[in-house]
């Protein structure tokens, strides 16, 4: 899961929208996955998502 969440935060230090909305979608996958798993609680995966996703959509705004 923090693999998923750094190659993310990688990702959209690049910036490039293209690139970090896939590794977005992948890393989402994962923390929702390890929530299922029962590794990590569920607020604690939402709130990465949402932050993720955040800066995700600034960089793609960004572009534009």
């Amino acid at each position: 899961m923090r693999t998923a969440i750094k190659k993310v935060i990688k990702a959209i230090e690049a910036g490039d929208p293209a690139v970090a909305a896939a590794a977005f979608k992948t890393g989402a996958a994962e923390v929702a996955s390890m929530v299922n798993k029962g590794l990590t609680h569920k607020n604690k995966a939402a709130r990465h998502q949402s932050r993720l996703n955040k800066a995700v959509k600034a960089i793609s705004t960004k572009k534009k």
